[in-house]
């Protein structure tokens, strides 16, 4: 009994001074929820966009700006990086409502398949969620029909924001493609 007892104190002491020791750094605090809009719960929400990339000519909107090694060039095209910013549409159609962009780069990473590394910003530019952004890194896997990326973060409306997206190709030759994505992302 004695010996859970000393445990139990233990234990208590350890979590009371590390707790105090972190508060005395004067670099991490306790936050307060409600300041930081956090009050309420957080939702669900699902949004569905398109983009329209287009690969050349002068007004292209995904460009490679690092060459894939040559070993690779015309199997998985490892080691090529690029650079995109399209428009976000509510429709498939190039002439949809534009409602924001999609901003961000993307990497080939894979020696055995086409597979590309993506980190874009989806920066909305419509009613409450003008100004806000929603960010996804993941693995693209190209080969499949529709791929599944994480949610990681976002600002505005999304802080805190987690989720996944769901993409695929509805259209695609060597100047232009037409993506869907699918975004449920738990927002506060």
């Amino acid at each position: 009994m004695a010996t859970h007892f000393l445990i139990l104190s233990l234990l208590i002491s350890y979590h009371l001074l590390t707790f105090t020791v972190a508060e005395e750094t004067g670099f991490v605090g306790s936050l307060d929820r409600g300041k930081l809009g956090l009050a309420q719960k957080d939702k669900v929400s699902h949004f569905r966009f398109y983009f329209h990339e287009q690969f050349t000519g002068t007004n292209a909107t995904s460009v490679t700006v690092v060459a894939p090694l040559p070993k690779y060039n015309s199997t998985t095209n490892f080691g090529m990086v690029g650079i995109t910013d399209n428009a976000l549409t509510v429709g498939p159609d190039r002439a949809s409502k534009v409602v924001g962009r999609i901003e961000g780069l993307y990497a080939a990473t894979s020696q055995s398949e086409f597979n590309l590394l993506v980190v874009v910003n989806f920066a909305l530019t419509e009613g409450k969620y003008n100004g806000s952004t929603i960010a996804v890194l993941g693995r693209n896997r190209l080969s499949q029909k529709v791929r599944e990326m994480p949610v990681i973060g976002g600002s505005g409306v999304f802080k805190f924001a987690t989720g996944y997206v769901e993409t695929s190709t509805l259209y695609l030759d060597s100047d232009r493609s037409t993506i869907e994505y699918n975004i449920y992302v738990a927002h506060y």
